[in-house]
């Protein structure tokens, strides 16, 4: 199967006054895991630029040297999910197809990085209602982006030797299929982890998954 097309970099049409491409991106990454620990603590509202700054090691002046506002974090946080998402994926179903097994990898791998992020996926949930208009509406495409890689896969894989043919409606149901059952073990895993590990969880929603296809 073709390799998708790469995404950009997390964050990249975020302003930032470094040139450094890497030492943006490391610090940026000290200041999405700060905003995503304070907000599950705290809650949103209640965490400022003052306590990320402190949390992530920089003054407030620094901070500001690679954000903007405080909306900015918001959008690299799910940014942020979105590339780790995207690499995983395209890594699975990267080089010969497997069809079936191919397939599953993907699914396995997307769910590992939802239970690896899973508070990060909790936030965005949380607070993209609180995003500008702006960064509202790439969150959202960032998360259709993630279905679609799904279903391109899907529809690339239709029909070919034992891969059942599916329409274009199948192919969209199941690939957002797909992404939302990952995003649940974020969100419902205080109450999933009491039935299942993340592998029995993979196992399950994967078998439930291929049963829509098979």
């Amino acid at each position: 199967m073709a390799r998708q097309k790469a995404q950009p970099a997390s964050g990249a049409d975020v302003p930032t006054q470094i040139k450094n491409e890497k030492l943006v991106r490391k610090r940026r990454q000290q200041i999405i895991d700060a905003t995503v620990k304070l907000s599950i603590e705290h809650g949103y509202h209640n965490t400022t630029t003052r306590m990320i700054a402190k949390a992530a090691g920089f003054s407030i002046g620094s901070l500001y040297e690679y954000i903007s506002s405080k909306e900015d974090l918001l959008y690299l946080v799910c940014s942020a999910i979105h590339e780790e998402v995207q690499k995983a994926v395209e890594d699975a179903l990267s080089g010969e197809v497997c069809e079936k097994t191919q397939l599953a990898t993907a699914i396995r791998r997307y769910f590992i990085v939802c239970d690896k992020m899973s508070d990060h996926v909790l936030l965005m949930y949380q607070v993209t209602q609180f995003l500008p208009d702006k960064w509202k509406k790439r969150v959202l495409d960032t998360e259709l982006d993630i279905s679609n890689t799904f279903i391109k896969a899907l529809t690339q894989l239709s029909g070919k030797n034992d891969f059942p043919h599916l329409d274009e409606k199948a192919c969209s149901l199941v690939g957002h299929n797909i992404s939302v059952l990952g995003h649940m073990w974020a969100f419902r895993r205080w109450y999933l982890k009491k039935n299942f590990t993340i592998d029995q969880y993979i196992s399950t929603q994967t078998d439930f998954i291929l049963g829509l296809i098979y």
